[in-house]
């Protein structure tokens, strides 16, 4: 229930209203902050659910009068999801927000609490409102494949598991009985692979119902070394190729662009890429770049080039997934055929 301070609110004149919420997954905590004073005028407690959620957004409408309403919150994955989809719904403009850069933001931190949290957030919002951006919400398809993908990621997680512990028995088997273990691993194995294919298959079915996810999902497949689910992913992770304006910016997003790391004359470092960065989508591209070096001819020789004149392997593999990158933006964006190079 949303907290009857709300009504203290009403006798303030507000030019700007900032509303800080921290998500867990059972409750959400509010702080509402005045863009003018940088002041905590309010702060509340509701549930995580659609109910309380449609009653905050009521309550926000209310105390906003007509005037600039800005919410802002942190990435939570599926704890948020519901809040930024009803927001959206209610066409209430929000802003996700790194929780790294809130916290960066408050400088020195004592304690932690989620009110307290709450707090920092629309302190943050209101100070730094020049920086925020409206959020868009993915479509219900690019919602949809996101989870499939984390799903997929999951069982292939545990049939590797099963794969490693057989290998591990397969030596022990060789002292004492374990056949029987083995077969029940390798049972396990067959029922992992056929769930991967399940998901696969739905993934491709969502694709095909799309006509923009669609085409731009096979452009992206012509490209040597991009396979079903790194295409897949890329369409998740730029949203459609709508979030990203150029290639750049995503390869930075996915941890691949070098920065230099350098002070005055005495501390210069070679550059190398951020640890801020997109885990899942940065492994996809480097599985990407390992199988253009060995299926694309123009690929295999810069690779062989540059590590011939001493540069570092993975580096050079970095540099092939930026490329990956570049290319796949190229045949999108541009609507740029790709071309083949014969082995």
């Amino acid at each position: 229930m949303v907290h009857s301070g709300f009504a203290k609110l009403k006798c303030k004149i507000m030019e700007n209203l900032f509303c800080g919420i921290d998500i867990s997954k059972d409750y959400l905590d509010i702080a509402l902050c005045l863009g003018s004073e940088k002041e905590i005028v309010f702060d509340s407690k509701v549930a995580n659910s659609e109910k309380g959620i449609n009653k905050l957004i009521k309550e926000l409408d209310v105390q906003a009068k007509g005037k600039k309403l800005w919410v802002c919150f942190e990435h939570t994955g599926n704890y948020g999801l519901l809040l930024a989809y009803l927001l959206h719904k209610a066409k209430v403009t929000f802003s996700i927000v790194s929780s790294l850069e809130i916290m960066r933001s408050s400088g020195l931190i004592r304690g932690k609490s989620d009110p307290v949290d709450a707090k920092r957030i629309a302190l943050y919002a209101a100070t730094f409102s020049h920086k925020l951006k409206p959020y868009q919400l993915p479509d219900k398809a690019l919602l949809k494949l996101k989870s499939l993908l984390t799903i997929r990621e999951q069982y292939v997680r545990i049939r590797t598991q099963f794969k490693n512990a057989i290998k591990s028995l397969k030596i022990s088997a060789e002292c004492i009985d374990l056949k029987q273990e083995i077969q029940t691993f390798q049972k396990e194995i067959k029922r992992y692979n056929k769930l991967v294919e399940a998901v696969e298959l739905k993934m491709e079915t969502i694709i095909e119902q799309e006509e923009q996810l669609n085409q731009n999902y096979k452009k992206s497949i012509q490209i040597i070394g991009v396979g079903p689910i790194t295409a897949t992913a890329i369409l998740v992770y730029t949203n459609n190729f709508t979030s990203f304006d150029n290639p750049r910016k995503f390869n930075c997003y996915c941890g691949l662009a070098p920065f230099e790391y350098s002070s005055g004359q005495s501390i210069k470092r070679q550059t190398k890429t951020s640890r801020y960065r997109n885990k899942d989508m940065k492994k996809l591209l480097f599985n990407a770049a390992n199988t253009a070096i060995i299926y694309d001819q123009q690929i295999r020789t810069y690779f062989k080039r540059k590590t011939a004149d001493g540069k570092h392997k993975m580096s050079v593999i970095n540099a092939i997934a930026c490329k990956i990158v570049l290319r796949v933006f190229a045949v999108v964006k541009r609507d740029e055929p790709f071309v083949r190079f014969s082995v």
